[in-house]
This record gives structure tokens, C-alpha cells and sequence, in this order.
């Protein structure tokens, strides 16, 4: 039977297909569970979801208005014209020059946490500026750093930079953060020709986080989606409020656009391979592309724009999630690359279909053996809402997958905004969820497949 956790109980991590739950969130309970087995524990991270939603300019005048200290109906006062002047102008600027309503955003998945591939440092956006990094193999320091820069604004995603040592790329207003971290006798290089920037103090350890590039947007464009080549010598990045996305050669700084049709882009995924890439806009098209040539095959939906996209481990099939479908599809490739011939497939989640008040499929995620997937999902009655469903997922001849159980958060009315998986440990994945009630939760998922101690 799936594992389901009672209301008011907070997950802990899987063992065998069993969701282990305790009564609050808690140390002790991390070490006498999954603590043993791995012989180290996740501790939480908190940040401001509350601060999340809001825009760059909305912060910052919010900010200058508690700054300058003013009395409090004069700061009401204030900040209600600013508030009014910025809505009338937002809501123009969206009719007249975006491809994309900018509200959808909060339903598609932008990577708002990420696992650096080979060690255990996880980084999320933790304000609308902010970024949290915790490294927990640093037994000396257990606070995260923070990194903040002034052209660092209005933060979408972020994604840890495969094969390029400690380097994140983080989607801003106006363009690409690169941070990279240094230590006593290795500074981290700053690319020949990119501004000169200050990095963060140094923390107790040594390690110190540059501001080493930015890469910046047309049009002072926000961007919203990033993805790096398996090699980590391209980065992909593209705006809601554009229809074309840029290929980036990081070491040069120099960007390619590419454009394909009307709509504002979505989201952007490099295939684990590099031989493909997937790119989706909100008016319900997506695009195969093979990276050889970088022609493409435009495909289009009937169950809304894409929320959520992952590939298989081999690069040979995308999972994708649809806006208005309670199911998931997935693209298989005929053959090898770069042919594009590839066929659809419906993957059926019935457990997930039939939750009482279910209104579909929100976010997903896979692990990079292909063995656990997590979804979450719309609607729900008062038991289920806000629950992560994961599933014992199988590749073979075609994706099917069965319910292990439920994830639930802590706090009141815990929703997950975003989540991601760290492939490190030989017993399982680490599935991470950034909630809405302010922690970033990291659960291990340890199952047979993997041998146990």
C-alpha cells in the first residue's frame, strides 16, 4: 500500500518503498532514520517565501519606503501610489509587448533550488535578489552563504554549471549571474573583457563566492529559464517576454540567438547526452531540437502549455507535463541522432488522477537513474493538497510508473514551489523541496535497487 502521511505529521525520508514520517520537523528523528545509513543528516534550510512573488521594482520601492524611515501613514500613503502607478504600467507593458501573460510563470517550473552535480552544496533562491548556498560537507559551518549583487535583481532560476567546479548561473533581470567560488591560493577567474566585480566576505572556512561574469540580456530582458550543456561549455537562457532563446559559449561571453515561432518561451532542457535539446513556449507548442545542426520539429498540444519537463538518463525520451492534463506524455526517439523521428506517448498516473479534488499535474522531477519520479500536483481536498506524489518509475519497453506514496511539509498549509533531485549517494536519490510555509527540505529516498549497510 502507498504510504500516506497523516495531517499535522512532516515526511522524514523513504526506506524500501516505505515514507517515513515524524511528528515534527527534528534532527533527532533524521539521525535515528536515514542518519544511520548515510552517516550524515540534511538539516533544512529556511528563507522568505512570502518575498518570492514580488517583482524588482515592487521590492524596491517597499525597501526605500523602510528605509527613509517614514511615518506610518505617510509610508501606506507612498507605497499605495507606487503600488497603483506600477500596476497600470505593468499591466500595459504585459498587454502590449509580452508574447506570454508573466502570471504564468508561477505555474511552470523554473528551478528555483538545484544540487551541484558531484557534491553535496545545494543552492535556492531565497528572496527576489538572494541566493542561498549550503555546503554540507563542510562540517565547520552549518549557516548557508549568501549571495547578493546589485546586478543581481528580481532572481527566476538557477543551475549549478556541470564539469566547471564550484560555478552557478543564476537568471536575473536583465541577464546571467556566473558565481564562482575561491579559496586560499585558487581565486576563482574573472573572464577577460566581463566588468570586475566584488565577491562576497569570505566565510570561516576560506571559501569565498565572486561575482566572475554576467551575462547580459537584449532589451534588459527578464530572463526566466537556463540550462547548461552536459559538458558545461553552453548555456541555454531564454525570457518569457521573448520568442527567441540564446546559446551561450560562457568562456567567450558571446550569445547566439535562436528563434522559433510567436509565443514567449517557457522552459529550456539540455538532453544528459547534448545530442538534443527541448524548448517550449505558453501557447502550447514545443520543439525537438538536435544540436548538430540545431534544426528542430515543432510540436503542438491540445492539454495547455508545457509545466514541467525531464529527461531519461540514456537521452532518449523527454517526460513532459501539460497545464490542463491530469496525465503526462512522453517523446521517444526512434532512432539515433540527429534524426528528430520521434513518437508521443501517454504516461498515466491513475493513483493521482483519482485524489479527490485533483486538478491535474503541476511540477515533475526525475532522478537521474530513472528509478523515482516526483509530481505535484493542483487542487486536492484538505487532506491531500499540497502533497508531493512520488513513484517507483520503470523505463522499459515504455515509461510506466507506481505510487510509493506522499511527501508532506512542514508548517501550515505547506505547498511545494520547487524541487529538485541530487543523484550523489549509491543508496538513493535526495529529493529537495522548497516549501511555501519557508524551508527548503531535503528528503532521502534509499530503496533496494541501492544495497543498504
Amino acid at each position: 500500500m502507498p504510504s500516506f502521511p497523516s495531517p499535522g505529521s512532516v515526511t522524514v525520508c523513504e526506506i524500501n518503498r516505505e515514507l517515513i514520517t515524524a511528528d515534527s520537523l527534528s534532527e533527532a528523528h533524521a539521525k535515528e532514520t536515514y542518519g544511520k545509513l548515510l552517516r550524515m543528516v540534511f538539516n533544512p534550510v529556511s528563507f522568505q517565501p512570502d518575498r518570492l512573488g514580488q517583482s524588482g521594482p515592487e521590492l524596491d520601492a517597499e525597501q526605500q519606503v523602510e528605509e527613509e524611515g517614514l511615518g506610518n501613514g505617510a509610508a501606506v500613503q507612498t507605497k499605495n501610489v507606487v503600488e497603483t502607478v506600477q500596476g497600470i504600467f505593468s499591466d500595459y507593458i504585459k498587454r502590449v509587448f509580452n508574447p506570454c501573460d508573466v502570471d504564468l510563470l508561477a505555474e511552470v517550473d523554473l528551478k528555483g533550488v538545484s544540487w551541484h552535480q558531484h557534491k553535496n552544496i545545494i543552492a535556492l533562491i531565497s528572496a527576489p535578489n538572494q541566493v542561498l548556498v549550503r555546503d554540507y560537507d563542510d562540517a565547520e559551518c552549518r549557516e548557508p552563504c549568501i549571495l547578493t549583487h546589485e546586478s543581481q535583481k528580481d532572481i527566476k532560476a538557477l543551475e549549478w554549471r556541470p564539469n566547471g567546479g564550484r560555478m552557478l548561473s543564476v537568471s536575473c533581470k536583465g541577464g546571467i549571474c556566473i558565481w564562482a567560488a575561491s579559496f586560499p591560493g585558487n581565486a576563482a577567474s574573472i573572464r577577460s573583457g566581463a566588468p570586475s566585480f566584488v565577491g562576497t566576505l569570505p566565510r570561516g572556512t576560506g571559501v569565498r563566492w565572486t561575482l566572475v561574469d554576467f551575462l547580459g540580456s537584449d532589451a534588459d530582458e527578464q530572463i526566466t529559464a537556463l540550462s547548461w550543456s552536459p559538458d558545461g561549455r553552453y548555456l541555454a537562457s531564454a525570457s518569457c517576454e521573448s520568442s527567441s532563446f540564446t546559446v551561450w559559449d560562457v568562456a567567450q561571453g558571446v550569445g547566439t540567438p535562436i528563434r522559433r515561432g510567436l509565443g514567449g518561451i517557457s522552459m529550456l532542457k539540455w538532453s544528459p547526452t547534448g545530442d538534443y535539446f527541448f524548448s517550449a513556449k505558453f501557447d502550447g507548442t514545443f520543439y525537438l531540437w538536435e544540436t548538430n545542426t540545431w534544426t528542430s520539429e515543432r510540436w503542438s498540444s491540445t492539454s495547455g502549455f508545457v509545466t514541467g519537463a525531464t529527461w531519461d538518463p540514456d537521452g532518449h525520451m523527454i517526460l513532459i507535463a501539460f497545464s490542463k492534463s491530469p496525465m503526462l506524455a512522453s517523446v521517444h526517439f526512434a532512432s539515433k541522432p540527429p534524426s528528430l523521428d520521434a513518437l508521443l506517448l501517454p504516461v498515466e498516473l491513475p493513483d493521482l488522477s483519482s485524489l479527490p479534488g485533483s486538478q491535474g499535474i503541476e511540477k515533475i522531477a526525475w532522478n537521474a537513474s530513472g528509478e523515482r519520479l516526483a509530481v505535484s500536483f493542483k487542487g486536492g481536498d484538505e487532506i491531500y493538497r499540497g502533497l508531493i506524489a512520488i513513484y517507483d518509475a520503470r523505463r522499459a519497453p515504455v515509461v510506466s510508473a507506481s505510487l510509493v506514496g506522499f511527501i508532506r511539509g512542514p508548517g501550515d498549509n505547506p505547498k511545494p514551489m520547487t524541487f529538485s533531485f541530487h543523484d550523489k549517494f549509491k543508496q538513493g536519490p535526495l529529493l529537495s523541496v522548497c516549501w511555501s510555509s519557508g524551508f527548503c527540505c531535503t528528503y532521502p529516498l534509499l530503496f533496494r535497487s541501492h544495497p543498504l549497510p
